[in-house]
């Protein structure tokens, strides 16, 4: 089925292109022959109506849309069943909430995050999870009240986020929460995507609300956009016919989420390859998110996306996914992941 879907994408960019083509060629013979000459039949827009170019695109526009709608209306019977995907009503019954903090070289701003959450309603846990950091970040996590997980090396922050959901289900928690160390995010927010998880087994977070970011964060242009691309590609391979999607999705690369430990417990042992720590993904493709979006899906976990405020960030990035560049060849592993997964 990821090939058909490769091949329905792939397909669709030809088809869009000879389209325009078409588009165009007929733009310059109105432009040259005049709007009279194409009802005149001459013989150089004859070539463009009544030829076998157009006769093909038509053929494979129709084809196209066919198997589009092949794709939708199979969809179901691929790793997904839609009718799951309801409403349904399953309170939490005294939550308890594991924040899992990722962290290397944060020392600027681990210990405002830690507070932050620390502080939050049903907060029980704290995890940090340091990815073998140079500076006071270990001892200033443990006085402010954390646990924490050191890594001998660093193995990158997608391996810090498998370790901390890990650790997190030896926890009494049975909400897991993942955030950044980098004061990006607002513990907050907690009070508003909780209450979804009545509904759902995950809660992803958006940065797309513009009313919700502060002027001088991280998403550029390129960033905004290519993660509402991304997320449309991924929204339209799990597409059902009904509902646009079991899932309805405008950020993929938003890595502040919660979920049911139930719903954890689906999905963890997935992440890495069989029988080892080793993330699926590379430390530093950006992957995670789309990694965890899709084991969701795949193990029909009821997933909501609810807006986020997004700030700027406290420190140096360390994923360099804020260069024009690096975010580009990001973007490229988002499609071609979701394309051949």
């Amino acid at each position: 089925m990821g090939f058909f879907f490769a091949v329905l994408i792939l397909s669709f960019f030809v088809i869009l292109i000879s389209n325009i083509l078409w588009i165009v060629l007929n733009a310059i013979s109105i432009f040259t022959i005049g709007i009279q000459g194409i009802f005149q039949g001459d013989t150089f827009v004859e070539n463009i109506y009544f030829s076998t170019f157009l006769k093909w695109i038509i053929l494979a526009d129709v084809l196209w849309i066919i198997s589009f709608l092949g794709f939708a209306s199979k969809r179901k019977h691929y790793k997904t069943n839609p009718k799951l995907h309801h409403l349904s009503y399953n309170p939490i019954d005294k939550p308890k909430i594991c924040v899992i903090i990722p962290a290397y070289n944060e020392e600027l701003t681990i210990e405002h995050v830690i507070k932050d959450y620390i502080n939050q309603k049903y907060v029980k846990d704290v995890l940090v999870i340091d990815n073998h950091s140079s500076d006071k970040t270990v001892e200033i996590a443990k006085r402010c009240g954390a646990t924490v997980i050191t890594k001998e090396t660093n193995m990158g922050i997608n391996h810090s986020y498998y370790i901390g959901l890990k650790e997190s289900l030896k926890t009494e928690s049975n909400i897991i929460v993942l955030t950044e160390a980098d004061g990006t995010y607002s513990g907050y927010d907690l009070q508003k995507m909780i209450p979804y998880l009545d509904n759902c087994d995950v809660v992803v977070g958006s940065r797309q609300a513009q009313v919700l970011t502060e002027k001088g964060n991280q998403n550029t242009l390129m960033h905004t956009w290519g993660n509402y691309i991304v997320a449309k590609l991924l929204q339209i391979k799990y597409l059902t016919i009904r509902h646009f999607g079991v899932i309805l999705l405008t950020d993929i690369g938003c890595s502040y989420r919660c979920i049911r430990r139930e719903g954890l417990e689906k999905i963890v042992g997935k992440i890495t390859f069989p029988g080892t720590d080793k993330v699926i993904v590379s430390s530093e493709s950006g992957l995670f998110t789309i990694l965890f979006t899709i084991l969701g899906i795949e193990n029909d976990l009821k997933s909501v996306e609810v807006p986020v405020t997004f700030k700027k960030r406290m420190g140096s990035s360390k994923t360099r996914s804020g260069e024009k560049i690096q975010g580009f060849r990001y973007g490229l592993n988002f499609i071609w992941f979701i394309i051949w997964r």
